[in-house]
Formats: C-alpha cells, sequence, structure tokens
C-alpha cells in the first residue's frame, strides 16, 4: 500500500522545469570536458613518452617529435638497465623505501591507537606536536641531518634514507591515524573492553582488521614519496653505487640525455612502471582507505 502511494505521488509531481533540465545537461557537458582535459594531460604525456623510449636513434633526428615509432626498438631498454646502472638504482631504492615504510607503519600506526583511543594526560599536546611537524620545511633539517649522518658513518647507506623517512614521514601519518582511529565505533571497542579485552587485543583483533584499506591507504602514499625523493636522495647518497631511483636517474640524464634521447625515455619509464603497477593494483583500496577516516562512526 505504501508503495502504491509512493508511485502515484511521483506520477503526480511536476516534471522538472526547462531550466534545470539545462543545468543538467550544461553540468554534464562541463563533467565530460573537464575528464577529457585530465586524460589530455595526465596519459597523452605518458603515451608520448612510452613511444619515444621505443624509438631508435635515427628516428629522434628523422621524424617528427609526435610520429609513432616504426617498429619497437627494445635497445633502448637494455642501454637503460646496462649501461645507465638502473639495476643498481632500483635495488637502492627498495632497500631504502620499504623497510622505511614498514617501520613507518608499525610506529605510527600504533602511535595513532595510542593518542586517539587511549586516555592519558598530555596526549593532546602530543598530538598537536605531531601536526607541528607537518609544518616544518624539509630544507631546514638538511644540514644537521647531513652532519650527524657524517659523524656516524651512514652516508651512501641505505640506512641514512631509512631513518629520514621514517622521521619525515611520522607526523602525516601519526595524523592520518589518528582520523581513521576516530571512525571507528566506541561502541565496538567498549563492548570488546567490558568483556574482557586487554589493550592489545583491542589493538590487534578490533581495531587493525577494521582499518586495513586506511593503512594500505597511506602505506601506498608515503611510497610515492619515498620512491620519488630526490631531496634527500641526493643529500646523502654521494656515490654512483648508491644512489636511488631518482638521483641516478638525474645522473643518467645528465650523462647521456643530450645524445641518446632513447635510453633516455627507456630510463624514466622504467622509474615509473613501480608506480604505476602499485597504484592499477591497489587503487581500489586506496579509494577505500581515503574515506574510512571521513565519516565519524
Amino acid at each position: 500500500m505504501t508503495a502504491m502511494i509512493s508511485t502515484e505521488r511521483e506520477r503526480a509531481a511536476p516534471p522538472a522545469p526547462p531550466a534545470s533540465r539545462r543545468r543538467i545537461r550544461v553540468g554534464g557537458v562541463v563533467a565530460v570536458v573537464g575528464i577529457g582535459l585530465l586524460i589530455l594531460v595526465e596519459v597523452v604525456p605518458l603515451l608520448w613518452l612510452l613511444m619515444s623510449s621505443l624509438k631508435s636513434p635515427s628516428e629522434f633526428s628523422t621524424q617528427p617529435m609526435w610520429a609513432l615509432p616504426q617498429a619497437a626498438y627494445w635497445q633502448n631498454y637494455v642501454d637503460a638497465w646496462t649501461r645507465g646502472n638502473m639495476d643498481v638504482y632500483i635495488r637502492n631504492s627498495i632497500l631504502a623505501t620499504f623497510p622505511a615504510i614498514a617501520l613507518l607503519l608499525i610506529t605510527g600506526v600504533m602511535a595513532g591507537f595510542a593518542l586517539e583511543v587511549l586516555k592519558w594526560r598530555g596526549r593532546n599536546g602530543v598530538l598537536l606536536a605531531f601536526i607541528v611537524g607537518l609544518m616544518v620545511p624539509l630544507q631546514m633539517i638538511l644540514l644537521p641531518l647531513f652532519a650527524m649522518y657524517f659523524r656516524a658513518g651512514l652516508l651512501n647507506s641505505p640506512l641514512a634514507l631509512i631513518l629520514t623517512y621514517t622521521a619525515t614521514g611520522l607526523p602525516l601519518t601519526v595524523f592520518m591515524m589518528a582520523g581513521y582511529y576516530r571512525s571507528v565505533p566506541r561502541e565496538i571497542i567498549e563492548s570488546a573492553v567490558v568483556d574482557g579485552a586487554s589493550i592489545y587485543r583491542v589493538f590487534f583483533s578490533i581495531t587493525l582488521p577494521l582499518l586495513r584499506n586506511a593503512i594500505m591507504t597511506i602505506a601506498i602514499v608515503q611510497f610515492f614519496f619515498f620512491w620519488n625523493d630526490l631531496l634527500f636522495a641526493l643529500t646523502f647518497m654521494t656515490t654512483n653505487d648508491s644512489r636511488t631511483i631518482q638521483a641516478g636517474l638525474l645522473a643518467f640524464i645528465g650523462q647521456f640525455g643530450q645524445t641518446e634521447w632513447g635510453p633516455t625515455f627507456a630510463a624514466i619509464c622504467i622509474s615509473i612502471v613501480p608506480t604505476l603497477l602499485i597504484y592499477l593494483i591497489l587503487n581500489q583500496r586506496v579509494m577505500k582507505g581515503m574515506t574510512e577516516g571521513a565519516v565519524k562512526g
């Protein structure tokens, strides 16, 4: 009966005025144009980069800039991988990035739990200190860190980047995790405590499973920052065997970029493949994680 009444009301409702329909159509056109411009700005340069990395040396001087390669010239990737030491740079980036992410998640997730779920004196001040850490320019800490690592003998060591990435990424991680913990319904935690669950049981068995996507989102965001870092890598990694992917790519372009365009474009493609693969594989988790902390449970 209720369904019949609602249907009759819908039939009796007056149609939308022509002005409203025109606004909807204009909004749709604007959205389509905006998406098209975004695709043009983001995708076309990547396609051009990929096509350029497959051109032979003669095609750069005889063919137009936007011409398709006559045949896939894979030797550019071989030269970039062997002569350009891209294998060494990628290995160094992996040794610096993934341990830093693991250490950052362990400390950041625990700190967010302690600051948002647990009640203790001074926690708001500690959280404020982490937020203030977001406002410190990274250039200000370069010289003190360089002096400390030089005296400790950590220059040209992955440990220097691991410690730096963990310290600089911790404020954002703690701030985001505090927001995610705030979205967890307090009734769930209170019920577990009433049933006799300890703090560690609440942390490992209740909050962590609920925030898997959020933790994955933080890991991916920090991975992008660390993998694409150039400032710290150039400052602390001064030898060719210790450079990470971005610092090594800069050295490669300086050495081959003026004469050998094919291997240069191939090296750039190699450097962005890990970030593209990780995002394409885990983009759904990123979207879920970005919205988990937006609504308070």
